[in-house]
């Protein structure tokens, strides 16, 4: 690293070239006034509170966006600078109306947050006569259902702005008018609350003075504590610090993270007072004697005291597990299954796949994985040898060319797609290929928008391309990939002109992109759902696998191939072995030395077939009889089925049909009504354990809060079922033995993860692979091989396979699911979340303005949706992403669950249901 060595204050300092003054000083414990500065936000020098004297010249520097040069001398205390620095820390205090913070109770210290901090540290006082120039006060706009906008303690620093434009590029906020009367707006100046604000908070966060700020911290602004943790919404792990007042969770702060740099979505921000509601289970509850299963419960209107009775820990966890013991003696190990959890520790998932395994005597365990990235996991696992991604999202930084395809990162992984936002405003090109044109779609180069289940068709048709016009990284496949001619001569027959009339692209379009990126020196891979849940989601994959592999672009910053994770543990989870066919670390289990490994490992016999996948088991719950492997019982554990499988009615009933079912929630979910013993559960604020989030991180979450009321930590549940099972384990110490887990964990994960310790993971965030105590994690995998039997990466060439169902005259459009911004997974949790539930509070239907028109209905009407399982009421919504043909319901709603319409069809490779294409029809209700 190149330095540079000048004066400061006196005294010779040498600092690395291009950093700034302000940096370099803050490096040696000097403090500069600043206001408009805030790390990680473009420096502006707007507010020059930071300036400091550089010797020989005329005026004074904003030392955040001054550099050091050679040979300067600069002083940050001289006189001079000084008083320019009191002069503007007064200038701003006497502008403000006396009543800026008239809500505001207790920050008679710092009434003016950063300002008066400031201003206080250099003794600084408004004179009578400049208080006599203060500015008018303007009413506050309260609009926005999480944030408060006090433009009365704004001083135009335009950190907001920044933050907003520059690192969310969201592009809201702005300055509007001249002179004095310049204010900050939101669009057009337009009521925060209805303006395209998507409620990041970013702008709250960079605020220095309270005039933007969380709703909940009007009113008294000290808190007891801050704690620091990890977001539990989706799995780009974005690193938190909450702050607790009277052991609540009031408001929650961007941290510094790898994945995100003190970014947060609305979900992390705003959503995190689930936890508080009133809706939580707080004692064990037992189904009463003679109350049946009734499915028309599900929808939660009816009183729970009704169908449960409380109950004390011992009866509950006896009840639990009592029944469990004889259906396994009467009918055997396979009548026993378990659903675990993507959203709580890799600890509970390790625990609880070891539970089944040891336990109940099978391979009967299986989790969310199977719903959104199975068959993503299956196509790598066979071409590339590991399951996980090969970069990290900001990796992307790094990228000529980014292909987002079947994603929807703005909604549902928001944080990750800053950076791609951010890619963009550097001159990267973005390819988005989704029959949905999304908000991403704003910064795309190219947009590639292929009918609905046509993946393969236009990948196919690009490899073509890329094959015949000898656009192959030739050296790369012939040192690192096996079956190549076979996929040459594959792809042969998909022409672009020949696919155009498959997938709707025209063909010159396919050849650009094509070309574009095998030509790039770096492009990247990014997908989400829409690719993996299909039926041909694994075929999908693989398409994928070879379009990066034939154009080497795999091994190197920038490139790869990163499935986008939708839960904030469903990485670790299935890395933890909670899935039907593998053991922790992705050991098969009809791989006879890892199953002997672990039969030792665990001193304990264990079965070696794989156990049935998510939708399986609900098929053999409503198996006959007379079927020997039919399940009769299951402990659910943070899942919810109910809602979140497909052909809701037929997976209703089989949760209904089971003879024993125990579920460990927090909520009384969907799945809950259904269960014979409830087990009231932790939040992920109220546990300590680890995650690993979709770049292959592995982070520590901290408890914040205590569980309420009689609510226990899950790894304490999954251990006390354990007990009752006939299982001696030896867990113990702080947060019920969670370092003890995750230690035998990182054994049984050796060596992926052998190199991260318990006291590691304490001091901050590690990538794996990571073998050794001094080995500082690899983000980036694939440098010279491929963790194959042979090194390299294995090609499959794929034909196209249609949609197990498609649209006829009864059913004559295309249905797709997905997630929004506001709600996630099965919304038990965003949908107890004011805020979120403010913003987004009914189910909606989105449709094209072309399809509106034609069926002869109007935005904000009520329709119904219907299919050959089920049928769901809701509102339209105009949506011109939404393409001709197709209708998109987010899946979030126990009053329109989508789920209750979609297609329980699986990929016969990855044994994920098609939740992204079925038919249906659409028909106006008439008004009540």
């Amino acid at each position: 690293m190149s330095t540079v060595q000048f004066t400061l204050n006196g005294q010779a300092v040498e600092a690395p070239v291009g950093k700034s003054i302000f940096n370099i000083a803050k490096d040696l414990g000097l403090s500069i006034p600043h206001l408009c500065h805030k790390e990680g936000l473009t420096p502006d020098g707007n507010c020059r509170a930071c300036v400091v004297e550089v010797a020989g010249e005329r005026t004074l520097a904003p030392s955040c966006c001054r550099t050091a040069t050679p040979g300067m001398s600069v002083r940050t205390d001289s006189e001079r600078a000084v008083k320019s620095q009191k002069m503007v820390l007064e200038m701003l205090l006497a502008d403000l109306p006396e009543q800026g913070y008239k809500w505001l109770d207790d920050r008679a210290e710092a009434p003016h947050g950063e300002l008066s901090h400031w201003a206080e540290h250099h003794g600084v006082q408004v004179r009578p006569a400049l208080a006599e120039l203060r500015r008018e006060a303007v009413p506050a706009d309260l609009s926005h259902p999480a944030m408060a906008v006090n433009l009365d303690a704004c001083i135009q620093c335009n950190r907001c702005e920044r933050a907003c434009r520059d690192l969310q590029v969201n592009d809201v906020i702005g300055l509007a008018f001249r002179g004095a009367h310049t204010q900050v707006v939101f669009d057009l100046a337009d009521p925060m609350g209805g303006s395209s604000c998507v409620g990041c908070g970013e702008c709250v966060q960079a605020c220095p003075t309270g005039a933007l700020m969380p709703k909940s911290h009007i009113g008294p602004q000290k808190v007891d504590r801050e704690v620091d943790s990890v977001c539990p919404f989706c799995g780009v792990g974005c690193l938190v610090t909450y702050q607790v007042k009277d052991d609540k969770i009031i408001s929650v702060q961007g941290r510094e993270g790898p994945a995100n740099e003190g970014r947060l979505c609305v979900k992390g921000r705003f959503g995190m007072d689930y936890i508080h509601s009133p809706d939580r289970i707080t004692k064990p509850l037992i189904r009463k004697s003679g109350v049946a299963k009734d499915l028309n419960l599900i929808d939660g209107h009816t009183d729970w005291r009704e169908v449960f009775r409380e109950a004390t820990w011992q009866e509950a966890l006896d009840l639990a597990a009592q029944p469990l013991n004889t259906l396994r003696t009467q009918y055997g190990p396979k009548s026993l299954a378990g659903f675990g959890s993507a959203k709580g520790s890799n600890e509970e998932a390790y625990l609880f796949q070891k539970l089944v395994r040891t336990g109940f005597g099978s391979n009967n365990v299986d989790h969310c994985t199977r719903l959104c990235h199975a068959s993503s996991v299956a196509a790598l696992l066979e071409g590339v040898g590991s399951g996980a991604v090969s970069n990290p999202v900001r990796d992307v930084e790094h990228s000529d060319l980014i292909i987002v395809i079947g994603s929807n990162p703005t909604a549902n992984h928001p944080v990750a797609a800053t950076w791609m936002k951010n890619a963009a405003q550097r001159g990267t090109r973005i390819v988005l290929a989704d029959p949905r044109i999304t908000d991403i779609g704003r910064h795309t180069w190219r947009t590639l928008q292929f009918k609905a289940d046509t993946d393969v068709a236009l990948l196919n048709a690009m490899l073509h391309v890329i094959v015949t016009e000898n656009l192959c990284d030739e050296k790369f496949l012939s040192q690192r990939a096996d079956n190549v001619a076979e996929l040459k001569a594959h792809v042969q027959g998909f022409t672009p002109e020949a696919m155009s009339l498959v997938c709707g692209i025209p063909a010159e379009t396919i050849r650009e992109v094509a070309r574009a990126y095998a030509s790039a020196k770096a492009a990247m891979i990014l997908w989400g759902m829409g690719v993996s849940q299909h039926v041909h989601g694994t075929d999908n994959v693989r398409c994928l696998i070879a379009l990066a592999s034939i154009t080497g672009q795999i091994g190197r910053p920038g490139t790869g191939l990163h499935p986008l994770r939708g839960q904030n543990n469903v990485q670790g989870a299935s890395d933890a072995g909670l899935i039907p066919m593998m053991y922790p670390n992705y050991q098969r289990v009809n791989d006879k030395s890892a199953h002997d490994w672990f039969e030792k490992f665990w001193n304990t016999k264990l079965d070696d077939q794989p156990g049935y996948t998510v939708v399986e088991i609900m098929h053999k719950a409503l198996a006959p009889e007379s079927d020997p492997h039919k399940v009769r019982g299951m402990y659910i554990m943070g899942e919810n089925p109910a809602m979140s499988d497909p052909d809701l009615n037929h997976a209703r009933h089989a949760l209904a049909s089971l003879e024993h079912l125990v579920v460990q929630d927090i909520f009384l979910t969907e799945t809950a009504w259904l269960a014979d013993v409830v087990l009231p559960a932790s939040a992920w604020p109220e546990k300590t354990g680890t995650v690993s989030n979709t770049d292959r991180t592995v982070q520590m979450g901290r408890q914040a809060v205590l569980p309420p009321g009689d609510a226990k930590p899950d790894l304490w549940i999954i251990q006390q079922i354990a007990e009752r099972m006939g299982l001696s384990w030896p867990y113990a110490g702080e947060h019920d033995g969670v370092a003890a887990v995750y230690d035998e964990m990182r054994q049984a994960m050796a060596p992926a993860i052998g190199g991260i310790d318990w006291a590691r993971l304490n001091a901050g965030s590690v990538t794996y692979p990571c073998v050794s105590a001094d080995d500082p994690g690899q983000p980036i995998v694939f440098h010279d091989h491929f963790p194959t039997q042979d090194g390299r990466v294995w090609l499959v060439p794929v034909e196209v396979i249609p949609a197990n169902e498609q649209p006829d005259a009864d059913y004559p459009m295309v249905l797709i699911t997905g997630r929004q911004l506001e709600h996630w997974h099965t919304g038990s949790m965003t949908r107890r979340a004011t805020v979120l539930d403010a913003l987004e509070p009914a189910a909606t239907v989105s449709m094209c303005s072309a399809d509106l028109a034609r069926l002869g209905l109007q935005a904000g009407q009520r329709v119904r949706i219907a299919s050959r399982r089920g049928e769901v009421e809701l509102q339209v919504r105009c949506d011109d992403g939404t393409p001709l043909g197709a209708v998109f319901i987010p899946f979030a709603y126990v009053e329109a669950a989508a789920n209750e319409l979609t297609n329980a069809a699986l990929d016969p490779f990855g044994k994920i249901p098609e939740f992204k294409y079925c038919a249906v029809r659409v028909s106006a209700l008439q008004p009540s």
